[in-house]
């Protein structure tokens, strides 16, 4: 079974102002608002409405967390933050089985998207971290890529696949 994937499916919802984060109003249950989210803003570099960091809401509910990252009050453009959130879909596994799925679906979409403020994750990641693991993103999910996956970025020797990084012109 060492060449299983592991298949990580995340609905996400959104998008949501800051204002909606700080009062609580994310979702349906603000008690199952624990996973991973995607910020949008402006950046002064790349521009409006882009994506600027992926991070993940474990532990804490998806307000807690983003309350404790106040600089995104205070970015030049808060009033256009946009934020979307991701939940795994399909049966609830083992907290300790969430937390890992939860995990690799953040280092994988970060290494695959490259957020502006993201520093962890961005340059490099190990294969196994990730080892064959597939995120499948469904509704609401902005710029990210519906799929993304490690036997996409790394090769049979657990290198990162050149190819990958190749842009081929048509």
């Amino acid at each position: 079974m060492k060449n299983q994937r592991e298949i990580v499916n995340i609905w996400w919802e959104g998008p949501f102002t800051l204002s909606e984060i700080e009062n609580k109003q994310v979702g349906d249950n603000q008690n199952e608002d624990y996973g991973i989210y995607q910020i949008y803003g402006a950046h002064p570099v790349y521009g409006s409405n882009i994506l600027l960091y992926i991070g993940k809401a474990v532990q804490q509910t998806l307000s807690t967390r983003l309350n404790q990252e106040t600089h995104w009050w205070s970015n030049q453009d808060a009033q256009n933050i946009q934020i979307y959130f991701g939940r795994l879909i399909g049966e609830t596994p083992s907290e300790n089985v969430w937390t890992n799925m939860i995990d690799k679906a953040e280092k994988l979409l970060i290494f695959a998207h490259r957020p502006a403020h993201n520093s962890s994750n961005i340059n490099s990641i190990k294969n196994e971290e990730v080892k064959n693991t597939h995120v499948l993103n469904w509704g609401e999910f902005k710029d990210l890529q519906p799929e993304v996956s490690s036997m996409r970025i790394f090769d049979e020797t657990d290198e990162l696949n050149d190819n990958y990084f190749i842009m081929k012109k048509s």
